[in-house]
C-alpha cells in the first residue's frame, strides 16, 4: 500500500469494513512504488501522458461522487516526504495496533485536510484520529534503519508477489485484487474462503 495514493485512501474505509465483515486480517505491508513501478512498467504521475493524467481527474471525480468521500482532487502537499509517517505505520503493525486504521487517517490528512506527511504535528493528529499515540509508537519501535530496511523488504515481498500498483490486494492464495474498484471481487473471494 502507498499513503499518498488517492486510490487507496478512496478504498480504505470499504476495505476495513469487507475485512471486518468477512473475518479476515489485515496484514498491511507500505510499499515504495517508485521502484515498483520501474520493475514492472508504471510511470509515476508526471511521465503520464496527458490523456492519462486528464482521465485519473475524472476518475477521481466519479469515485469521489460515488463514495460520498470527500477528497481534493488536486491538495497542495501531494507528492510528499511521508517517510516518517510510513515508519509510523509500520510501527503501529510491529506492536499489534491497528496499521491499517492509522493509514487512512494519514491518506486523509493528505487528501482531505490539505495536510502533508512530512509535519509531525499532522502525523500525530492523524494517529489520534486512529486511536493512537504517535510518541508512544514512535517509542516501542524499532531504529529507522530497521524500520526502512522493513518498507524495503515489503516492497521486495509485493513485487514478488506480482504487485504493480496501489492499492493491491493480495490474498494468501497469491491472488491479487489491484484497486479500489476491485472491492466487490475481493469481497466475494473472502465469502468463498470463509
Amino acid at each position: 500500500m502507498s499513503l499518498t495514493s488517492p486510490w487507496t485512501y478512496l478504498g480504505s474505509a470499504s476495505f476495513a469494513e469487507i475485512a471486518g465483515r468477512n473475518g479476515a486480517t489485515v496484514n498491511i505491508k507500505p510499499c515504495k512504488f517508485g521502484p515498483i513501478f520501474e520493475q514492472t512498467g508504471g510511470l509515476p504521475l508526471p511521465k503520464r501522458s496527458p490523456q492519462r493524467r486528464a482521465y485519473r481527474m475524472m476518475e477521481l471525480k466519479r469515485w469521489r461522487e460515488v463514495l460520498g468521500i470527500p477528497i481534493n482532487l488536486e491538495p497542495k502537499h501531494f507528492p510528499c516526504d511521508d517517510v516518517a509517517a510510513t515508519r509510523l505505520v509500520i510501527a503501529a503493525k510491529l506492536q499489534g495496533k491497528n496499521a491499517h486504521r492509522l493509514s487512512l487517517e494519514l491518506g486523509r490528512a493528505v487528501w482531505e485536510r490539505e495536510e502533508t506527511l512530512a509535519d509531525p504535528t499532522a502525523i500525530s493528529l492523524a494517529a489520534q484520529r486512529a486511536g493512537l499515540d504517535a510518541a508512544e509508537l514512535r517509542a516501542g519501535a524499532p531504529s529507522d534503519a530497521e524500520l526502512d530496511g522493513l518498507h524495503e523488504k515489503f516492497t521486495q515481498e509485493a513485487l514478488t508477489a506480482g504487485v504493480f500498483g496501489a492499492p493491491s490486494y493480495v490474498l494468501p492464495s497469491g491472488e491479487i485484487f489491484w484497486g479500489q474498484d476491485r472491492l466487490d471481487l475481493l469481497e466475494r473471494a473472502l465469502k468463498t474462503l470463509a
